[in-house]
Order: C-alpha cells, then structure tokens, then sequence
C-alpha cells in the first residue's frame, strides 16, 4: 500500500505510539495515508480505537516478524 509517510513507533509502550501518530498525522493533508510500525502489541486496539475516534480510517494492518504495520487514511 501506498502511504505519504512512515512512522516508525518501534521500542516505544503505550501511550508513545498513539502520541507520535497523533503528531505525524497533524502534519498531513486529508486524504493522505501514514504507514506506522510498532511493536507494542497494545497498539492493535489503541490505534484502532483512536483513528475511529479522530475520524481517520483505519485501512489495513498487519504483523510481520514481531512488527506490526498500521495504515490509517487521514479523515
């Protein structure tokens, strides 16, 4: 999948992947797509539950090798 940008939230616990995706997708445009990486496995359910709450959509993720990669469309 196509994404404007790329946040690597790797090492970090909760809550640092919800506030550095907060501050990342406040930089793009509507529309664009920001590709995060994490390895909390928190980060499932909290960005799930935080794009749906922001009004971002939630496109796609998916774990590879202990990572897990998160597509969410800015609303």
């Amino acid at each position: 999948m196509n994404s404007t940008q790329v946040l690597d939230t790797k090492g970090l616990s909760c809550p640092m992947p919800i506030v550095k995706t907060k501050k990342a997708m406040d930089t793009l445009n509507s529309g664009d797509i920001l590709e995060i990486l994490a390895t909390d496995k928190g980060a499932v359910n909290d960005l799930a539950a935080w794009s749906k709450s922001s009004g971002h959509e939630l496109l796609d993720h998916k774990e590879e090798d202990g990572v897990f990669k998160f597509w969410i469309k800015k609303g």
